[in-house]
């Protein structure tokens, strides 16, 4: 394929004059009828339907006289144009005046124009040579000649637009063509993952995380963000896909991972999702697991693709989906959530020089950012109520920015009088929140009798100790804390400051 940008943006006065008609179609198709109408234009046709792309082709009225009063209104009405330039094509004067409102719409309305050459030398349409030659040769003894100047400029200028040149005994290029028109059409009509309202503090965490992952650059990069359950690692997650997705010719969320893993229709549902995200065909099916992992090592280098895992917790679910990075084609992006940094660490020994591996900490919301968050589920404002204030804070600290708790507090309390608000706090400081003891208990449970062990005693005795004196005393009780000690920072449960003291 032989291709340059075929979209021009209107100019501002072009635009202020030609207003927007209604797209009723995602793709016209100029062709001339005799050549491909039952051959290469009905196979493109039909796969674009089959692929959900709405596309016009009119089989109805004879081609080779005027073009008719209702095509004009069709071609401004349709979002791509697509052209398959044929040995007759320039026969037809109907043919002609179809691409030249084609390039008047790419010129005036911004419209996507994609060439096809379809068993014909691209310099002979160029140049009006060959076929080409004769069909012009032809008309000026019969039409216009400011016309046939227009259609011969039209031409020259759809040509140098590059486009796909389509070989006798070598059609599949109709394939790169098709999956070209899918990309564009998804980033015409993007699908937005759903994201809760009032996302506090996490428009500076965004900027972050695109600024680490360089879309721009051609190399592949895996990031993982990590951190404790409910802190936003997939919240954020949705945001960074909703904001780069359409920068891709493919691309897959798949959220939930963990709970979604756990027999053997699960899995294979996963890597079909996966395959279905890659190709955007809706309709593709797997028979097996061995088919599906086949399939995405064949189609993984075939563009530039954004993948995300969301919620793992073993290394198995990550090789299975992504099984190996250096499978991704140059400028594809993997994001992996997930509660333990050590899957992002085996994944970093395992990646060749040319895969980046990052890491990103999703972290607490500050004390500002905590009242914002919680004000919103209080009280449907970014500020507390005057006479709330002092409660409203005694209720923040109490969460320590986690946003799923600020969240779940706000709440609860939302519409209750002071004297409740008071009786809250005071049970809160004997028995948590149901619902973020449950959110907390779920990175407790995963752990092992020593890491459990090893938690507690940090958690109760040794909060801000001397790190080497912590060890000594907890070794010396046969709880193996120098080896357990990683695993909960992994897990994102304890905190080392400068190496030597530790929080839970």
């Amino acid at each position: 394929m032989a291709s340059s940008s075929a979209t021009q943006k209107p100019s501002s006065s072009s635009s202020s004059s030609a207003p927007s008609p209604k797209l009723n179609f995602d793709v016209f198709l100029s062709f001339r009828g005799e050549d491909t109408r039952y051959g290469f234009t009905d196979h493109l046709f039909k796969s674009l339907e089959r692929k959900g792309i709405h596309t016009f082709r009119d089989d109805k009225l004879e081609r080779g006289e005027e073009i008719g009063q209702e095509l004009p209104g069709t071609i401004e009405g349709s979002r791509f144009s697509v052209i398959v330039f044929s040995e007759r094509y320039a026969d037809s004067k109907w043919c002609l005046e179809e691409l030249t409102k084609i390039m008047e719409c790419r010129k005036e309305r911004g419209q996507t124009v994609l060439p096809v050459f379809y068993h014909v030398d691209p310099s002979h349409v160029r140049k009006q040579t060959g076929s080409f030659g004769k069909g012009f040769a032809k008309h000026e003894t019969t039409v216009d000649e400011e016309k046939v100047k227009r259609w011969r400029a039209a031409m020259t200028e759809a040509t140098d637009l590059g486009g796909w040149h389509v070989v006798k005994d070598k059609e599949g290029m109709s394939q790169s063509l098709l999956r070209k028109l899918l990309t564009l059409s998804s980033r015409l009509k993007p699908k937005f993952l759903h994201v809760e309202e009032h996302m506090v503090g996490m428009k500076l965490r965004l900027e972050n995380l695109k600024s680490m992952l360089q879309i721009h650059l051609g190399q592949v990069y895996v990031m993982g963000i990590c951190g404790i359950s409910g802190i936003g690692k997939t919240t954020i997650a949705k945001m960074l896909y909703n904001d780069i997705f359409c920068q891709f010719d493919g691309s897959c969320f798949l959220e939930d991972v963990k709970n979604r893993f756990k027999s053997h229709n699960d899995r294979l549902q996963l890597l079909q999702e996966l395959l279905r995200g890659i190709q955007k065909d809706a309709n593709l099916e797997l028979n097996s697991i061995v088919d599906g992992v086949n399939m995405i090592k064949d189609r993984l280098n075939s563009g530039k693709f954004l993948v995300v895992v969301d919620d793992v917790d073993h290394q198995d679910q990550v090789q299975l989906l992504i099984k190996s990075c250096t499978w991704f084609a140059q400028g594809s992006r993997i994001i992996v959530t997930t509660k333990d940094k050590h899957l992002i660490n085996m994944h970093q020994l395992e990646a060749s020089t040319k895969v980046n591996v990052l890491l990103y900490e999703a972290s607490a919301l500050c004390e500002e950012e905590s009242i914002e968050l919680f004000s919103w589920h209080a009280f449907r404002q970014n500020v507390p109520e005057e006479d709330y204030m002092n409660l409203s804070k005694c209720m923040v600290n109490y969460a320590r920015g986690h946003p799923l708790a600020l969240k779940v507090l706000g709440s609860s309390l939302c519409g209750k009088t002071i004297d409740e608000w008071k009786s809250e706090l005071n049970r809160l400081k004997i028995f948590p929140k149901k619902e973020v003891n449950d959110l907390f208990r779920l990175s407790f449970d995963g752990l092992d009798y020593f890491e459990k062990e090893v938690f507690l005693d940090i958690a109760c005795f040794f909060r801000g100790a001397d790190k080497n004196f912590m060890l000594s005393i907890l070794d010396s009780c046969n709880l193996y804390a120098t080896g357990v000690l990683p695993v909960l920072h992994d897990r994102c449960l304890i905190t080392i400051r400068n190496k030597t003291s530790t929080n839970a």
